[in-house]
């Protein structure tokens, strides 16, 4: 009964979808309050619970500062710069298209998609449509999630998983070129291969450029390595630096404060906050291991299909937290193959999933609706999935 009132829930956002993000999640969380009959007060502490909470709280100041920063960049057309510069080193919009974001994706916080944004545009141009570069922005800003230990939730599944850190990151590498390679596959390839003459310049420079363009998210990606802060602490010093190196003025900063201030990105990260608080709540997400169980399947397999829906709920450090120990101790074997298997999955469901805060703002971004952005995902998601379990399978098997 608890599953299918769940079901229910993402039914009601599922019908609403093509609205604004933020209206959708709404839906599901008064139909969430309604089905699993939570007090009207009690829903009320849940939702100042969310909006307060220091994870909400830290997520939209990242959010504004790396809003902040992208605006100064732009104002000094640093990104352009940086992608002149890949664009003279390897000629190719199509590795413009995926190097940059993915070099971007580097910094883990839900506001780098955005800088990520206008070079996608730029080197796709009318090659691609808007869904897909919607997709392509977030797809490969995104796979440094699927194994980079720069992120808390990779980080949380080396420590319940007591995997070694090295082995995993070196054992993910072929599923990051299988990322790559199906991103290329799928869409990258759409785009002419070469669309100027070659041109003549001087590589040291031109790396010298990116570097340049791109030294704010380089910095900051650098700060938060070394030293564990959060990424808005870490942004801040990079503000400072940034505003005197280019020689800010204080009236072209000022009207920062206000265009970093996205209201529309900041409403959606407090209502999906504020649902995956109520689902918590409800104490569904740490049942569902239980009602999978009793499928008549493989454990294997009834972890993955864990690990493939659970994220889509309530995301995947919640997964991580209450799945991954259990999976371990019902297959205590599993060692890396499975580390692998269950990761990958759980990096491609949260491609998919309306409680992840990145999509939302990159649909928000181009201006499309969330299931356009998931009807050019599926394709690319199944393939990963059939890949990366014939891989972990065969990562077993050998030893």
């Amino acid at each position: 009964m608890e599953m299918l009132k769940l079901v229910v829930v993402f039914a009601g956002i599922m019908i609403f979808i093509r609205k604004p993000l933020w209206f959708a999640i709404s839906v599901g969380v008064v139909i969430a309050v309604l089905i699993f009959r939570i007090p009207f007060f009690t829903s009320l502490s849940l939702a100042k619970k969310a909006v307060t909470s220091w994870d909400t709280v830290s997520l939209v100041l990242a959010f504004y500062t790396i809003t902040f920063v992208q605006r100064m960049m732009e104002s000094r057309k640093m990104i352009k710069t940086a992608e002149v510069a890949v664009d003279n080193l390897f000629n190719s919009k199509r590795i413009t298209c995926m190097l940059t974001p993915f070099v971007i994706g580097l910094l883990p916080a839900a506001g780098a998609v955005l800088i990520a944004a206008p070079i996608v545009e730029n080197a796709a141009g009318d090659n691609l449509s808007v869904p897909e570069k919607t997709f392509v922005t977030s797809y490969f800003r995104h796979i440094s999630e699927a194994f980079m230990p720069t992120y808390s939730g990779i980080l949380l599944a080396l420590q319940l998983s007591k995997v070694d850190m090295t082995k995993f990151v070196l054992g993910m590498l072929p599923m990051m070129a299988c990322l790559f390679a199906l991103g290329y596959i799928f869409y990258i390839r759409k785009i002419p291969k070469i669309e100027t003459a070659p041109k003549k310049s001087d590589k040291g420079e031109d790396v010298k450029n990116f570097c340049l363009g791109l030294w704010p998210i380089i910095v900051t990606i650098i700060i938060v390595l070394t030293t564990h802060i959060a990424v808005y602490k870490a942004v801040i010093p990079v503000i400072v630096v940034l505003a005197f190196t280019r020689k800010f003025s204080l009236k072209e900063i000022l009207p920062f404060f206000r265009t970093a201030f996205e209201s529309k990105q900041i409403v959606n990260t407090i209502i999906i906050m504020i649902f995956k608080e109520l689902l918590t709540y409800t104490g569904i997400i740490g049942r569902m291991p239980g009602y999978f169980s009793k499928l008549p399947v493989p454990t294997v397999v009834i972890f993955g299909i864990i690990f493939l829906v659970v994220p889509i709920v309530s995301g995947s450090q919640a997964t991580i937290a209450l799945a991954l120990p259990l999976a371990y101790a019902a297959m205590p074997n599993g060692g890396l193959p499975l580390m692998i298997f269950l990761m990958c999955l759980v990096y491609i469901a949260m491609q998919m999933s309306p409680t992840h805060v990145c999509l939302a703002i990159v649909v928000e971004r181009f201006k499309v609706s969330f299931i356009d952005l998931v009807r050019k995902t599926v394709p690319v998601a199944l393939s990963f999935i059939a890949i990366c379990s014939v891989y972990s399978y065969l990562l077993y098997f050998i030893g």
